[in-house]
């Protein structure tokens, strides 16, 4: 083969290439849904709502962080999380269909029962907290885990600082 018809194929398989690189296609288009105007509703919500994660799952959502820390050995509130508590002791007053299941846990260190204990007392201390601020107690349920669901495995303070905390666990209304 000659040089030239070398060089002519190469320049049209390249063009070739970067002709079949141009467009990106497109995306499948989602099935037509009618609009809330003409009556899609589902339970009361429309579809666009329906979309939406539920506020406790969305990062823009004041009620997004439902975690707080204790300290050592401690069921008390520390007070860099009493703002946030207040948000949520909010949210719940205005949303009494919602429930929240407050669950407690502990680092490793301590016997089993000891952590069951501790936990319970962390998560009654949120539950005590929201019903002071609020929230109906029907709304609120308690539950240890101790150290039994640890966030963060392993040994030492970063990770035991983590597993002394209680969580606010949303169910929908």
């Amino acid at each position: 083969m000659d040089r030239s018809v070398r060089t002519v194929l190469s320049i049209a398989l390249i063009a070739l290439v970067l002709g079949g690189c141009g467009t990106t296609p497109k995306p499948p288009k989602a099935p037509e849904t009618s609009s809330p105007a003409h009556g899609a509703m589902t339970a009361g919500i429309d579809s666009d709502q329906a979309l939406q994660p539920a506020p406790w799952e969305n990062p823009t959502s004041p009620i997004y962080r439902r975690v707080i820390y204790f300290g050592y050995d401690r069921s008390d509130i520390p007070s860099e999380y009493v703002p946030l508590l207040r948000t949520h002791a909010d949210w719940l007053a205005r949303h009494p269909d919602n429930r929240v299941t407050i669950e407690g846990h502990t680092d490793e260190r301590g016997t089993r029962e000891y952590n069951l204990a501790l936990g319970d007392q962390r998560a009654n201390a949120v539950r005590r907290f929201l019903i002071a601020e609020g929230v109906r107690e029907a709304q609120l349920d308690t539950l240890s885990y101790g150290e039994e669901k640890p966030s963060s495995p392993g040994q030492g303070e970063s990770s035991w600082s983590r597993n002394r905390r209680a969580e606010l666990d949303y169910q929908g209304g």
